[in-house]
């Protein structure tokens, strides 16, 4: 087992019998925005799941991305001042009532 391959059940173990087809660490970091997204089909989001569950450094990097996402999204909702949101709907019911007129 090569220095970037993590496994708990220790080298040479295959655990396709236990979890379906197993996924590598190459594999797991390659799709995991696509995991992380919703992206992947069941199956592989599953499959992918199992080796995050298993592999403590790819499960770490998940799980930092999954949080580092949250606060993100958490910090960066700005508020649109409600004097904005009226002057657009302002905009674009003048702009449907022109559009009316015009036909």
């Amino acid at each position: 087992m090569s220095g970037h391959e993590h496994d708990r059940s220790g080298p040479g173990v295959d655990t396709s019998g236990l979890f379906g087809q197993s996924v590598d660490c190459v594999e797991a970091v390659h799709e995991l925005y696509s995991y992380l997204d919703g992206e992947l089909t069941e199956v592989r989001r599953e499959e992918i799941r199992v080796h995050l569950d298993w592999c403590g450094p790819c499960g770490g990097a998940a799980q930092f991305e999954e949080d580092l996402r949250r606060v993100i999204a958490n910090r960066c909702k700005d508020r649109v001042p409600q004097s904005l949101i009226e002057r657009v709907a302002a905009a674009i019911d003048e702009e449907s009532k022109q559009d009316d007129a015009r036909n």
